[in-house]
């Protein structure tokens, strides 16, 4: 599937920001199951140079700064990608054997997968979490079962509530109010996982969404998103990520289905914010962003797109030096 995608981030600032810097995870991965065929940045104002480097895991991060004073700063992300479809392929280690694999041995050989069983800035391993996955993980159940089961509790007994967590709510808050947005789904699947001593990750990307029958479209009514991958080890070498969504309840191999992107992979969303930055002046900020997932046409990627309609959130009162922002996915 040839899948376009438009991310708008709008920053309006009161008042002017003096000097900024800003780091984005907006490039799509380009790997064999996802090809990335046409990506550019447009900014305004336009730095003198945009840094692009790869960073531990693998994603593409673009760093800029800014040293003129300016009211609005705007980033446009626009990408071509080609995905594949997903499936979930056939493993029968059970959840305590994989876990024995995480055990330390001073004979063990290197695994990158390791660093996924510890707890991260924004997904400790708690007791809660693991108690609550245990009705998943009963004693001799393959991993693969087990993870999925617990995206199908996770799908069922949660809420999706856009407005009932923020960026940085705690993982063990969206656990125990049983409700929240894809963020906050992504990190109690992985805190599970962790807690119980299995590697997790944190994926962030896109999905494409049609309109309900008789209605159209609209530009920007998109939104990024989140979901989680597991750590299968007795599959074959660079096939063992599997990808769960608890929000939307899929699953598959390198991707829970061919309609999502994959921009970032991390330990949770800390690592791979859209957009985060540091700023002096603005003592307060509104941030306007708009999502545009949409199936590829032919004509009209080339061009300067429309920003269409935004969500707006409004910040206000934050210290006007060193002022940190980061971008939260739905």
């Amino acid at each position: 599937m040839k899948l376009q995608i438009s991310h708008d981030t709008v920053y309006d600032y009161s008042p002017a920001v003096e000097t900024a810097q800003h780091m984005l995870y907006l490039t799509p991965l380009d790997s064999s199951t996802q090809q990335l065929l046409y990506h550019r940045i447009e900014l305004d104002p336009q730095p003198a140079n945009i840094r692009v480097i790869k960073d531990v895991y693998g994603n593409s991060r673009s760093f800029f700064s800014l040293q003129v004073a300016h009211l609005q700063l705007r980033v446009q992300a626009i990408s071509l990608v080609l995905t594949q479809p997903s499936h979930l392929p056939a493993s029968t280690i059970s959840w305590e054997a994989a876990r024995e694999r995480f055990r330390y041995s001073a004979s063990a050989s290197f695994d990158a997968a390791n660093e996924f069983v510890f707890a991260s800035p924004m997904v400790p391993r708690q007791g809660e979490f693991a108690q609550y996955a245990r009705a998943s993980f009963a004693a001799g159940v393959s991993l693969l079962e087990a993870a999925i089961d617990l995206m199908h509790r996770i799908h069922r007994e949660f809420s999706y509530e856009s407005q009932s967590t923020e960026v940085n709510t705690p993982a063990l808050h969206a656990l125990n109010q049983r409700k929240g947005v894809c963020q906050d789904f992504a990190h109690i699947f992985v805190a599970c996982l962790r807690s119980l001593g299995l590697a997790a990750r944190y994926v962030s990307g896109y999905l494409l969404t049609l309109p309900a029958p008789g209605t159209v479209k609209l530009r920007g009514s998109d939104a990024s998103h989140a979901w989680a991958s597991v750590y299968i080890p007795d599959l074959p070498q660079g096939e063992r990520w599997i990808h769960l969504d608890p929000t939307n309840d899929r699953a598959g191999w390198h991707s829970p289905g061919e309609d999502y992107v994959l921009l970032a992979e991390g330990r949770d969303f800390s690592d791979v914010s859209p957009m985060r930055g540091v700023i002096h002046g603005g003592a307060s900020h509104v941030l306007t962003v708009g999502v545009t997932v949409e199936p590829w046409q032919a004509t009209g990627l080339t061009q300067t797109q429309d920003q269409g309609p935004f969500q707006s959130q409004s910040q206000a009162g934050i210290s006007s030096q060193g002022q940190s922002q980061s971008q939260s996915q739905e």
